[in-house]
């Protein structure tokens, strides 16, 4: 049977400029309108309806969310819904697995960009990143760089922090910083576990101000949002967006 020899070419990089993470939560916690800025409004089920994206465009547009975050065959409709009032539509690839074939990665990333999608989740290829193989995982996410780019959208590279040692994911972060990525997150919400304090500040650590950290997996409440936020998240993603805005006095 073939073996695949770990590469070890990659180098960590801490000298990755700072990010102050206790002025951002300040600046962010201080009211629902600077906190919802802050959160991608999501909704990922198997058995999501176009009704219900519809409800979520129009939460967004209420409540000025960063963006929404849509599976790839609702794209269209909320590119639609929200067009004109300044709300991206975000979209998952190579989801929830991470065990896409490059070549569709790209012609998914591709696709959405037409489509209107201005921000894109990818998993990164964990087998591939715990087998050792970091060329191959760096060159699947620069691809996918340049493709988002190219149409004009945000790549943000899931870890799935729940499946990975400490070192995998130290690894993990550096690849895709060094490979284009515009934000590092932790979990597809799909995962054995979500976001932790903990994986956000060993993110942060390994990105400083080189790119953004997101936060995603089980956030439900205002604690939440808190801890992650002061541990070093600069973005959120959650389904319970308004729940979370209301303990800050949302209507």
């Amino acid at each position: 049977m073939a073996t695949i020899t770990p590469v070890q070419d990659v180098d960590l990089d801490f000298d990755n400029g700072s990010f102050d993470s206790a002025l951002f939560a300040s600046e962010t916690l201080t009211n629902w309108q600077t906190l919802a800025a802050i959160i991608d409004h999501t909704l990922l089920k198997a058995d999501t309806t176009r009704d219900q994206i519809e409800t979520l465009c129009d939460e967004a547009v209420r409540y000025r969310f960063a963006c929404v975050m849509v599976n790839p065959i609702y794209v269209s409709t909320a590119v639609h819904m929200l067009e004109g009032t300044g709300v991206p539509v975000g979209a998952v690839i190579g989801f929830p697995l991470g065990a896409s074939l490059g070549s569709t990665l790209r012609q998914e990333a591709e696709t959405l960009t037409r489509l209107g999608a201005r921000e894109l989740d990818m998993v990164i290829p964990i087998g591939l990143l715990k087998s050792g193989d970091y060329r191959a995982v760096e060159r699947t996410i620069k691809a996918v760089v340049q493709v988002a780019h190219d149409g004009g959208a945000l790549l943000k590279v899931i870890l799935e922090t729940s499946l990975l040692n400490v070192a995998e994911k130290l690894r993990g972060s550096e690849i895709a910083i060094h490979a284009g990525a515009d934000f590092i997150k932790t979990s597809t919400g799909f995962g054995p576990s979500g976001a932790t304090a903990a994986d956000v500040a060993l993110m942060r650590g390994v990105a400083g101000a080189r790119c953004g950290v997101k936060a995603a997996g089980g956030i439900r409440t205002l604690a939440d949002v808190k801890a992650l936020v002061e541990a070093g998240a600069n973005r959120i993603g959650a389904s319970s967006s308004v729940a979370i805005l209301r303990e800050l006095g949302a209507e």
